[in-house]
């Protein structure tokens, strides 16, 4: 299982990661039923959003936005943690 996001210039990836928490928290709420895909994706996004260097990141991806490219980080499941990754067009 992977989770992709595009970050620009007006939301990073912070950010959107950010709404997809709580996006996919809202959703097991409303169905009251646990979904073990969401529960992986829910850990996934908990430990990107926990353990990630956001300000160093942005740093690293958003000279590529400000150029006009786009920027897809995806992110998949590790062992005990979460790995990222980007890809510049």
């Amino acid at each position: 299982m992977e989770i992709e996001f595009e970050p620009d210039l007006s939301h990073c990836i912070q950010t959107l990661a950010k709404e997809e928490y709580d996006r996919l928290l809202m959703e097991i709420l409303k169905t009251e039923q646990s979904n073990s895909e969401i529960n992986q994706s829910l850990e996934m996004l908990r430990a990107f959003l926990e353990s990630t260097d956001f300000p160093k990141l942005r740093g690293e991806y958003e000279p590529y936005l400000v150029e006009g490219k786009r920027v897809r980080f995806t992110l998949s499941p590790m062992a005990d943690d979460v790995e990222y990754r980007f890809e510049v067009t």
